[in-house]
């Protein structure tokens, strides 16, 4: 099984960003492959810092975690980049919604209620340098 099959089976994985003096910062995510499992996605809001320290530096590390993000598996080095167009961004949500269903949906009802819908977005991932 290939690595971006592998994590995008994970129910949480371990996102790693780095800060511009390169000390790395871990958030636990949700993440999802793409059918052709050549890249990973990444559900997030468009305004948080993650988003920024991607924009800054697109060399990103993943492993699998726990919810609250106690890492469970080795990491992989990948790169990042963001979907800003939400219609490019479409197989992204598609894939997130495939595999967390209801609790997707959910987030993206309170996200309506907060006005924060708007700010969604997707980080597209490939692993390798």
């Amino acid at each position: 099984m290939s690595q971006v099959r592998e994590l995008g089976d994970e129910r949480y994985v371990s996102l790693e960003t780095f800060r511009k003096n390169g000390e790395g910062v871990k958030t636990p995510v949700w993440i999802a492959p793409d059918p052709d499992g050549a890249l990973l996605y990444v559900y997030t809001n468009r305004t948080s810092w993650k988003v920024k320290r991607i924009r800054n530096d697109s060399h990103v590390k993943l492993a699998p975690c726990t919810a609250t993000g106690g890492v469970t598996g080795d990491w992989v080095a990948g790169r990042a980049h963001m979907i800003d167009d939400l219609t490019a961004a479409a197989p992204g949500f598609d894939a997130i919604i495939a595999k967390y269903g209801w609790q997707m949906h959910a987030g993206l009802f309170l996200s309506r209620l907060s006005g924060r819908y708007a700010d969604r977005t997707i980080i597209e991932i490939q692993l390798g340098e």
